[in-house]
């Protein structure tokens, strides 16, 4: 398999499959495709239908796009990698948690954009104060209805962490202040579980280590 993805440094995108598909343990090709070039959306069309990282070649051939369907898909494929919590209700909140996030907080996405080597302190919009006032909210519901199993959003790690493992990367990047929108510690608890990942210790080492990479 490989998988096509743009500068870890800014690619928020491309974090969360490749999250998933490292969870999943089985080998694959790293493709990265620098972003912002005058040549990077040809590049990309080259591995991708939309011009947009990531994509996923499998199977001899094939080639899937969209950072939701990649995982969707590695998830079915590799089962024994428990993507999703085995509980069925706990299942579906999981899915609806990274749908939101995959669909929704373009406040956030627009403000704060994804980029691991910046360390700056931001006033943020109501919009933007809206979507960190949801966050917290979520995160909070999740870990105490569904968190007993360990400190990711259902317990143990699943989608939905990779999903926003991005905007941990925000909420430091940007210093935000969670208690400023209502958290009293667990979803502070918790950005802190996903930016002390392995996985994603990894991604951020190389991403920092890039010399290209701007901040």
């Amino acid at each position: 398999m490989e998988l096509v993805i743009g500068d870890k440094n800014l690619s928020s995108w491309s974090l969360r499959p490749w999250l998933v598909m490292k969870r999943t343990g089985a080998p694959f090709t790293e493709t990265v495709v620098r972003l912002d070039q005058p040549g990077t959306t040809a590049e990309i069309l080259r591995h991708s239908p939309t011009g947009q990282v990531p994509a996923l070649h499998f199977d001899g051939g094939e080639a899937i796009w969209d950072s939701m369907a990649i995982s969707v898909l590695l998830a079915e494929r590799f089962p024994e990698a428990g993507m999703w919590p085995a509980d069925p209700i706990a299942r579906a909140y999981a899915r609806a948690a990274a749908c939101e996030m995959h669909s929704g907080f373009a406040s956030l996405r627009g403000e704060c954009p994804m980029n691991l080597k910046r360390r700056v302190k931001v006033e943020v919009s109501e919009a933007t104060q809206k979507n960190l006032r949801r966050l917290v909210e979520l995160f909070t519901a999740m870990r105490a209805r569904f968190g007993a199993g360990g400190p990711y959003l259902f317990g143990q790690w699943s989608v939905a962490d990779a999903f926003y493992t991005p905007v941990a990367t925000r909420i430091r990047s940007y210093g935000l202040v969670l208690s400023d929108y209502g958290d009293t510690g667990v979803a502070g608890e918790y950005v802190s579980a996903l930016l002390q990942h392995p996985d994603f210790l990894e991604w951020e080492a190389a991403a920092l280590a890039d010399p290209l990479a701007r901040d």
